[in-house]
């Protein structure tokens, strides 16, 4: 699961794969989450993340990522959703009072006034990154909520890897939360995955049809000087070699841990729910990657508010019919992994997704309050965290 710090790892074999996709505890869950910090005064990004790893004193939840005004909370591996956002509700009271003084930790899929190019880490991965892509790499300020399941079984993994594939665009409208970049609103629900998409290895994942032709892509990879590690496919779904999980990249960062507990809860049900189908022998959603591109295209544009279509016959159907139904697919499973009120959320979601929010927040173009109005959010709600068992 998510650790304090990443390390090269050699290229792996296909026998090293399914060892690990083997090892893991089915169903269990973990979280990486990307936290903006923000000057106090101007709420402009600020790159002081050098300065808070150290009033952390190495605390192993909080480590750097490429932006210098961000830093990323990693939980442990849970039992399922409900731990994993226990561990980041704690994770962020943890950062609120580490940052007092200094910066206000907010979250969101990019920020919504500062400027499209920012100031980066230093450090061997980082410069490398700013000399292969110069001033694309300055562009990525942007953060996600990546959501780690354990599937369990190494074959079982890869069915459900192609599965997920096609369900990646519901997952990305129900979390969509950055309309605003760089002082203006893009028209976008969300876009963030139009700035990662100047990077390469972005978007739909390719198909995986065994964990021998998996190796030999990373090996062409590395050949060709693009993917150096495993951690350089950067698709919105892929497996972790390390962890032994998938994990779904997909998602905006969520501004509020309610939001937060909706798309994990989600994630974590449809993986269950695909897993069980498999296991019982049913054959599990496939679809060309163009078709899947296309409801993409559609969760970016207009999040929960526009329409998909039927990856096998093209009829389009609303976004939040659409969601309405799976949710109704999920809601056993997540009763049988006691998340039933986690999933809650996520239907609140479907009304009114973090763009949806942002939107309402910012109404006459006060995008310095939308920002106050993230950073209240942050420390707030997780002080707070969890109301009742009820209310998650």
């Amino acid at each position: 699961m998510p650790a304090a710090a990443r390390r090269k790892s050699p290229l792996p074999t296909a026998e090293g794969l399914r060892a690990a996709f083997d090892a893991v505890t089915p169903l269990t869950v973990g979280l990486e989450e990307e936290v903006m910090l923000l000057d106090p005064e101007t709420l402009d990004l600020a790159p002081l993340v050098a300065p808070l790893l150290q009033r952390l004193h190495g605390d192993a939840r909080f480590k750097r990522e490429l932006p210098a005004a961000q830093v990323e909370i990693a939980t442990v591996p849970a039992r399922g959703a409900r731990g994993a956002l226990a561990q980041l509700a704690a994770a962020r009271t943890t950062l609120a009072d580490a940052s007092a003084g200094l910066a206000r930790p907010a979250v969101a899929g990019v920020h919504p006034f500062a400027a499209a190019e920012g100031e980066l880490n230093d450090g061997e991965r980082y410069e490398a990154m700013r000399r292969r892509y110069a001033t694309i790499a300055q562009r990525q300020l942007v953060a996600s909520l990546q959501v780690h399941v354990a599937i369990g079984g190494a074959a079982r993994t890869l069915a459900v890897h192609n599965a997920l594939r096609c369900h990646l665009p519901e997952l990305a409208a129900l979390a969509a939360n950055a309309p605003f970049h760089a002082g203006r609103d893009t028209g976008l629900a969300s876009v963030r995955p139009t700035i990662a998409g100047a990077l390469p290895r972005q978007g739909i994942p390719p198909a995986i049809e065994s964990w021998e032709r998996f190796v030999a892509e990373l090996r062409w990879g590395a050949a060709a000087g693009g993917v150096a590690e495993p951690g350089l496919w950067w698709w919105e779904l892929r497996p972790h070699p390390t962890f032994g999980t998938l994990e779904l990249r997909v998602p905006d960062a969520q501004t509020t841990l309610a939001e937060a507990a909706g798309v994990v809860a989600f994630a974590h049900a449809l993986a269950a729910l695909l897993c069980e189908r498999f296991d019982a022998g049913e054959p599990l959603p496939s679809a060309p990657t163009w078709r899947i591109e296309e409801n993409r295209w559609a969760a970016l544009r207009h999040g929960v508010d526009g329409t998909m279509a039927d990856l096998r016959t093209g009829e389009p159907r609303p976004t939040r019919e659409r969601l309405g139904a799976l949710l109704d697919e999920l809601e056993p499973v997540a009763v049988r992994l006691d998340e039933g009120s986690l999933l809650a959320h996520a239907r609140s979601l479907v009304e009114r997704n973090g763009a949806l929010r942002q939107r309402e927040v910012a109404e006459g173009g006060d995008l310095r309050g939308l920002a106050a109005w993230m950073a209240e959010r942050f420390g707030a709600e997780a002080s707070a965290w969890p109301p009742s068992r009820e209310g998650i």
